[in-house]
């Protein structure tokens, strides 16, 4: 079964000829200038209450048509909804006001759509397509080690040592901060050995009889229950580990920075196309990343083929992984009617394209995945699964965010 889905995966990743129109160079990381995000000024806010619910689905969205309607940003415009909010560990919360430099508004993307038929509200369209990862040597290993878990139920990915990139909604809903978001964590997978779990739960077990020889009373046995519930809570994830099975590695996050485009507190609601958030890791981990790319049109996707992994929550605790065709794109969104679940969202979704002058091929991230969404076509509401894609400005915050300047992010 491994072998069979690996041949898939060389198959379905690795193509490189489409139809005898296209060619490698159409294909390929293109080296773009990025225009400038420069942070302009910080103020202090009032801590967030980390108050709301999680949610999902916004209000109708305006689609391809609606939003060729629609005037194009200005400038200040773009600068208040790239202006961001960073929440602390410690519960504290700023806004930065950023400037833009050197961009050059990019045209109106066409239309794609190629008279898909209107769907049913579900996230899983027909048969569904998804395969869970279970094999040990693809869930650590590159690119699938990339995928991680959020303590709110989300997912998100690896970009750096310290960062991981999910979407907003995973922690503010727009108005304000979710339930769970202010001790926000991050679950890696990591492999256990097979039977460690085992011989640490014994000497566990044979130090608390050995301490606790010739103790009596009601306070000891209530005690010795709070301790067999504790045990009982951890008993999945300890035979995870016994089995040598994969389990998570939870690290706290740092702090968390939001566009104010999402953020709109009560100025308004928040805005689809900025639905991705950055997140800071406590302490670096050491698995491998998967790098930012600047997201290409529908034109120069091999196949048409958009990939990506999470934690879907119909299978617990499974990487889930997919691949489909995008149906649709605008400026900032992808429409595309890939499998997936609740829990998946904030995954990174990505590419292999060749690199410039070089013969290897690279796997960059050019999208979010934001979930199930309606969307109005035409005046008529279409369901899709929607994925925010990484523009020149938005690789030019996240990579703000990242380096605290923008000295790295003049090229993406």
């Amino acid at each position: 079964m491994g072998a069979m889905f690996f041949g898939l995966m060389l198959f379905t990743l690795g193509w490189t000829l489409i139809d005898g129109s296209e060619s490698e160079q159409d294909f390929m990381w293109h080296v773009r200038k990025i225009p400038r995000l420069v942070s302009e000024r910080t103020f202090h806010l009032t801590s967030p209450a980390f108050e709301a619910d999680a949610k999902m689905v916004l209000n109708p969205v305006c689609g391809i048509e609606c939003q060729k309607d629609l005037p194009a940003p200005s400038l200040s415009d773009l600068e208040d909804s790239l202006s961001y909010e960073t929440v602390f560990e410690n519960g504290s919360r700023t806004l930065t006001r950023v400037k833009v430099q050197g961009w050059v508004p990019e045209p109106t993307q066409n239309l794609t759509s190629q008279g898909a038929p209107v769907r049913r509200k579900r996230q899983v369209y027909g048969t569904d397509s998804r395969f869970s990862i279970l094999d040990k040597k693809f869930l650590t290993n590159f690119p699938f080690n990339t995928a991680v878990k959020l303590s709110t139920g989300c997912s998100g990915i690896l970009i750096s040592p310290n960062h991981v990139l999910t979407a907003a909604h995973c922690v503010h809903d727009g108005n304000g901060y979710i339930k769970g978001s202010k001790k926000l964590r991050v679950g890696l997978l990591k492999m256990r050995n097979k039977g460690g779990g085992k011989r640490r739960r014994a000497s566990r077990r044979n130090r608390r009889e050995v301490s606790g020889a010739g103790r009596e009373g009601s306070q000891d046995s209530l005690k010795e229950t709070a301790k067999a519930g504790r045990r009982r809570k951890g008993s999945a994830r300890r035979q995870r580990a016994a089995d040598g099975r994969p389990s998570f590695q939870w690290t706290r996050v740092k702090n968390t920075h939001i566009p104010k485009g999402w953020a709109r507190g009560e100025s308004g609601d928040p805005a689809l196309d900025y639905d991705y958030a950055l997140l800071e890791l406590k302490r670096p981990h050491k698995k491998k990343y998967m790098e930012l790319g600047v997201s290409p049109t529908i034109k120069k996707l091999p196949g048409g083929m958009i990939h990506f992994s999470g934690f879907d929550q119909d299978r617990a605790d499974q990487l889930v992984y997919r691949f489909c065709s995008v149906s649709d794109e605008s400026n900032d969104l992808l429409y595309q009617y890939c499998d997936a679940e609740s829990g998946s969202t904030g995954s990174g979704v990505y590419l292999r394209l060749k690199e410039p002058d070089k013969k290897r091929w690279k796997r960059k991230i050019i999208a979010i995945y934001s979930g199930h969404q309606w969307v109005d076509v035409h005046g008529v509401q279409k369901d899709y699964n929607v994925a925010v894609r990484i523009t020149p400005l938005k690789y030019a915050q996240i990579c703000l965010w990242m380096h605290g300047d923008d000295a790295n992010c003049t090229q993406g």
